[in-house]
């Protein structure tokens, strides 16, 4: 079983690969004034301007143009959005919308922003920072999505709509080079087989990048220095069946490997336990780890879509995604193993989706039936070596964390809209999910150094009797849940080009147990979001489209870890998983597109978030518990979100020649939950590019540059120490006995240069 990790990126690469189209040109020099957008946010392809939604779409042309390579960027077309490479690897996401997301990417935690690729629900943030290979658009739909999408999309859902084959023979090939060592490849081709009716399409991709920086030192001998780099390759294998204009059938098969090396992060503080000052770059770091990361992801697709008569149509979604991927984690970021964490994420997902959609003069609606089931398993070695020796005069001591967290969940769904005059609607909607859930946890310290398998470091051979008779089992249990989410709203149509909407909707995070866990304890509960919006969308004499929401959610029962006293021993505090806070958030988005001209369109977006913990309350003594929510933060939820751009079109007898720049802008927002002790200062991304087309639709080229002004901006962190309060401006040494503050950080300034030829 090998899937998870990159599984998505995997999709998108193939994805594009399959249908690597050369029509932007056509796209927009048909794009005159502005252009009709047509999304699926209600699993139904409307005009963006007809959806009662907060939805951003960006198309493929938009994609190309400003050379956007990864799902991150996409954050700066969506206000109020937050999505960022994770921690110690290249491939994992953190994704907050509306001050709702999920910062802990271990197994068994269920995310707040739902990933899907063509309506394909991906289970796990391993993989989901996906490279944008020629989709058809992305779509980012903020506020839960719980009738439609179901559980863990509480702060909404980010959706990759990749695009059909044309039928015709073609062949697709792009070269991209660019700072860093930045070397691209990719191609993808398509053949009838039955003409006009049965389509192969075949896809490759191999994405090359030196690292930002490197591992200044590492305590294994010929490892690879390479940090934050990149080395991918993708597979794909689309067949598409079309026998009527009725009935369309695709079967999907994608493969990704990922040799990029885990990330290190850079040390903020100067180690205290050994010789690793603060090094002078940001992308630079230290381990005492291996440097090699590795990702295997397959995954394979059925989809078939059959309009059955001009009132109803059907739809069958089958998918099955697996993925492998070992990892090396080092907390501490020195050459000492001092809190070094090996880690192996195993997952695999099957799902089933049936669609019923029905549409005639004044009601149409959308249901459904789905299922899914998951194994999600996973181990992490937290290798505290230092401590061993200076604690119990051991040579080693490492904590093994070992389990699975599998589930099952069923939903029924219905949603419609019917309208009660020419220009007033009602939507209503429910969604009924069961899930259920079993753990287990193996957890135990073991007195020498463990590593996952053998062979992980030269030399070492994994001794399981010792290990087992060191990390008992401690969780065995399971629990089900079960919920109604239900979604109202009123539309008014005040004209043909503006409408106003009201909406409440509810979406929940599925219950989970403590994949953490050191003995028996319950599950928490589902994570409640409610959410309330207003919105206008509106379009002014083809030129102008203004679309704004005000917002207001409540965020009950969020899944933290708390402290509880043993009750057998009241020296002994253990941490358990609970239903432990509360936190409000409202605020404001605008999104605005001016056509100032057929050859200059201008964007711009802003979003304001007010969010806060209202209740968190601490159980150290549980006759008694306190609230400390004034200790923890909302953590990757600026309050101001902004971005500014154009797209200026120059036509010539060489071809057309495009040119797009933007700024971006994000206030000052913080990264750690409890006790925060690091935040990103405000900043702001300048990015300019320019396309060439040829007139006879062969040849593109594109250049582009990123982070003009090469700031230096947080995305993620490890905090492993506490402020000193008897030495202000000091701190108190965390697990691993040293000064653990580490970050990691966005890409630094960047060009690259793509040259496309289509057959």
């Amino acid at each position: 079983m090998k899937l998870s990790n990159r599984t998505s990126c995997a999709l998108a690469v193939a994805a594009a690969l399959a249908s690597l189209p050369a029509v932007a040109q056509e796209a927009e020099k048909a794009a005159k004034g502005l252009e009709r957008i047509e999304v699926t946010a209600r699993k139904t392809v409307e005009s963006i301007q007809e959806v009662p939604v907060a939805v951003t779409s960006v198309g493929a042309v938009e994609l190309a143009e400003k050379g956007i390579s990864t799902v991150v960027e996409v954050q700066q077309m969506s206000p109020n959005t937050t999505l960022q490479k994770s921690r110690g690897t290249n491939s994992t996401l953190t994704a907050f919308i509306r001050g709702v997301g999920q910062e802990d990417p271990l197994w068994g935690y269920e995310p707040g922003v739902g990933i899907y690729v063509d309506d394909i629900y991906m289970a796990r943030p391993q993989g989901a920072v996906l490279d944008i290979l020629n989709v058809e658009r992305v779509e980012v739909l903020r506020g839960p999505q719980g009738t439609l999408y179901g559980k863990n999309t509480i702060g909404g859902a980010v959706k990759y709509v990749t695009k059909q084959m044309t039928g015709d023979t073609e062949l697709s090939v792009k070269g991209t080079v660019g700072s860093y060592g930045q070397k691209d490849l990719k191609f993808s081709g398509q053949l009838p087989l039955l003409e006009d009716k049965l389509y192969l399409g075949v896809g490759y991709a191999n994405l090359n990048r030196d690292g930002f920086g490197s591992f200044l030192t590492s305590a294994l001998d010929g490892q690879d220095r390479e940090n934050y780099n990149k080395d991918l390759q993708a597979y794909r294998l689309t067949l598409e069946y079309q026998p009527t204009t009725d009935l369309f059938v695709r079967l999907n098969y994608d493969k990704t490997e990922d040799k990029s090396n885990a990330k290190g992060g850079y040390r903020l503080l100067p180690s205290i336990l050994t010789d690793a000052p603060v090094p002078d770059s940001k992308y630079d770091s230290y381990t005492s780890l291996p440097t090699w990361n590795k990702v295997e992801n397959e995954g394979l697709s059925l989809t078939i879509d059959w309009e059955i008569n001009d009132e109803f149509a059907f739809k069958s979604i089958t998918a099955r995604r697996e993925g492998y991927s070992p990892t090396n984690i080092d907390f501490d970021n020195t050459s000492l193993r001092i809190f070094d964490v090996p880690a192996i994420y195993d997952d695999e997902q099957f799902t089933q989706e049936f669609q019923l959609n029905y549409q005639t003069d004044g009601f149409k609606m959308v249901s459904g039936l789905y299922y899914y089931t998951a194994d999600s398993c996973g181990q992490f070695e937290a290798i505290l070596d230092v401590l061993g020796q200076t604690a119990f005069g051991t040579p080693g001591l490492t904590r093994e964390v070992r389990g699975c967290s599998n589930g099952d969940s069923i939903a029924a769904y219905a949603q419609g809209t019917y309208d009660l005059t020419d220009k007033l609607s009602l939507t209503a909607g429910l969604r009924y999910t069961k899930d259920e859930k079993e753990a287990t946890v193996y957890n135990g310290l073991v007195f020498t150094t463990v590593y996952p398998e053998s062979g992980w470091v030269p030399g070492y051979v994994r001794d399981e009797n010792l290990i087992n008779a060191s990390v008992p089992k401690v969780l065995d249990d399971k629990d089900d849940w079960s919920r109604l989410t239900p979604k109202l709203g009123l539309e008014y149509q005040y004209s043909r080009d503006m409408m106003f909407y009201a909406s409440y909707g509810q979406g929940f995070k599925s219950g989970t147990f403590n994949p953490r866990a050191s003995g028996p304890e319950i599950a928490a509960d589902p994570e409640i979001v409610d959410s309330f919006e207003i919105g206008m969308k509106s379009d002014w004499n083809n030129t102008v489209r203004f679309n704004a929401t005000l917002f207001m959610l409540d965020h009950k029962d969020r899944q933290y870890i708390s402290v509880i006293p043993d009750p057998n021993d009241s020296s002994v505090l253990n941490q358990r998983l609970g239903n432990i806070g509360s936190s409000e958030a409202k605020g404001a988005e605008i999104e605005l597109t001016v056509a100032a001209s057929d050859d200059l369109k201008i964007f711009a977006n802003l979003g304001y978030i007010d969010a806060d913990f209202k209740e968190v309350l601490s159980y150290v003594d549980p006759n008694t518990p306190i609230d400390i929510s004034d200790r923890y933060s909302v953590t990757n939820t600026p309050e101001v979100t902004a971005s500014l751009g154009f797209n200026y079109t120059i036509a010539s007898s060489m071809g057309d020649f495009i040119v797009n720049g933007n700024y971006y802008y994000r206030s000052e927002y913080d990264l750690v939950e409890l006790d925060n002790l690091l935040s990103q200062d405000s900043y702001g991304l300048v990015n300019l590019g320019i396309n060439w087309y040829s007139d006879d639709g062969h040849w593109t080229v594109g250049l582009h540059g990123k982070n003009l002004t090469d700031e230096e901006y947080l995305v993620g962190n490890y905090a492993f120490i506490a402020k000193d309060p008897a030495n202000p401006g000091n701190y108190i040494p965390g697990l691993g006995g040293d000064h653990t503050l580490i970050g990691y950080y966005g890409d630094p300034r960047t060009f690259s240069l793509t040259v496309g030829y289509r057959f």
